[in-house]
């Protein structure tokens, strides 16, 4: 507490975010030492699940500025990152604070985005990340990232970042989330507003211009275990059976397949995207069904956007967006519920005649 206060004029990290980042999981914070006094500090972040981490907050004692502590810090921060098969390291600066986007620029870092008033006095961030290893293929593009703004439209979410990958046009908000969750919900869930299941979005999709795929592993209906009253299970079925009769008349092609590198690689390669059931269990600690969108792939890693940002644990899109996955985790996430489930939405750019 007493380096913040002496480092940073305002944007302070309190007694009780400094106590949680030094107790957390998903947290790993360094400490630079000089003759038994800490001058400077490191705080990472990491995501279940995903091979990016996040330099959270990085601070050093005026009294010792150029004395390269703040180099030796981001050099055990990234090599932390790399041992915990990290690909990327992403950070926030000021736009003000040429010193420190000195640093990052000599260490090998590049700008890929800027937030505006993003601190307190209204100055903005500049985005950057660096490559810890591997590299991104050629083919892989990355569509805009669109959050979800409530806890019920992670598919409709996923829905819009696919449809405006294709379509630059697109008026992106909020009525358009909300749009498409009304055409594609289950109407109830185990508490609360039903999500969203793949033949409901697939028709969904293929209503406003997409060309959609169904991948699952079943013909089972989808969530039907989690809700135990008969009156909300009986609406899910009807409203679930209306979805596949619908998906049956408009032609969408329904494959019995499972989400994995032998399957997703080559669609994902040829430049489709890929909406993604997964467990939220594996990336949130929630165990709720959860919509990704995987927009592209390497040997290595499968690219995602999440839609889901957690404030709670001070996460913002830079956290959220643009994931590399490693195959491995990215395959035991890709399934939901006791009986495993598997279910994708291949979206491609224009429906097939």
């Amino acid at each position: 507490m007493t380096l913040e206060e002496v480092t940073f004029e305002k944007d302070r990290l309190s007694r009780r975010n400094l106590r949680h980042l030094l107790t957390s999981p998903t947290a790993r914070c360094l400490v630079a030492e000089a003759a038994g006094q800490i001058v400077g500090y490191a705080v990472l972040l990491f995501r279940q699940g995903t091979a990016v981490a996040r330099l959270y907050s990085i601070a050093v004692d005026p009294s010792h500025r150029g004395r390269g502590v703040a180099r030796r810090l981001l050099d055990e921060a990234e090599q932390i990152a790399f041992d915990r098969d990290c690909l990327f390291l992403r950070l926030e600066v000021r736009a003000d604070n040429q010193r420190a986007i000195d640093l990052y620029k000599r260490q090998g870092y590049r700008q890929f985005g800027r937030y505006l008033d993003y601190y307190l006095d209204h100055t903005d961030a500049l985005r950057f990340e660096k490559r810890l290893s591997g590299h991104v293929p050629a083919h892989v593009t990355s569509p805009p990232y669109y959050p979800q703004t409530t806890d019920f439209t992670c598919g409709p979410a996923t829905m819009i970042m696919a449809l405006a990958g294709f379509d630059p046009g697109l008026v992106v908000d909020r009525s358009l989330e909300l749009r498409l969750w009304r055409e594609s919900t289950t109407i109830f869930m185990t508490g609360g507003l039903g999500g969203c299941e793949p033949y409901g979005m697939a028709v969904a999709l293929a209503r406003h211009g997409a060309s959609p795929e169904v991948w699952v592993n079943s013909d089972a209906l989808f969530f039907l275990d989690s809700v135990r009253n008969p009156a909300k299970r009986d609406v899910m079925r009807v409203t679930q059976m209306d979805f596949r009769a619908a998906a049956s008349a408009l032609h969408i092609p329904v494959r019995r397949r499972v989400a994995g590198k032998r399957s997703l690689l080559p669609t994902l390669t040829e430049g489709a995207r890929a909406i993604v059931l997964i467990s939220g269990y594996r990336m949130l600690r929630e165990r709720t069904p959860h919509w990704i969108l995987a927009y592209g792939a390497d040997d290595h890693h499968v690219y995602v956007h999440d839609p889901w940002v957690g404030e709670e644990n001070l996460e913002t899109a830079v956290a959220a967006a643009k994931l590399p996955i490693p195959w491995a985790e990215f395959e035991r996430m890709a399934r939901y519920g006791r009986d495993r489930r598997s279910a994708v939405i291949i979206v491609r750019k224009e429906r097939k005649p």
